[in-house]
């Protein structure tokens, strides 16, 4: 059956605290028509790869993993700004 792969490369001051909120759904993730990988290049560069058996399953990850990267990135930006 054909792969389908995605590959995004996210530069952010916040690259490894990024990485470390999504590490727990790594670790559990059991889909069996996708897989998800996560590493960090260098510290301000998150690298997420998506595979899956077909591009249902790839739209699916990616709307999820895409959106928890968001969600990581705008509240570790929240919680790091000086008070005000």
């Amino acid at each position: 059956m054909p792969q389908h792969e995605a590959v995004f490369r996210f530069t952010s001051e916040h690259a490894e605290s990024i990485y470390r909120s999504l590490l727990p759904e790594l670790e559990d993730e059991v889909n069996t028509r996708s897989a998800i990988t996560c590493r960090l290049e260098g510290s301000t560069t998150l690298v997420l790869t998506v595979t899956a058996q077909d591009t249902s399953s790839l739209r699916a990850a990616l709307n999820m993993y895409l959106r928890l990267v968001n969600v990581a990135d705008e509240v570790t930006g929240i919680a790091k700004k000086p008070a005000e």
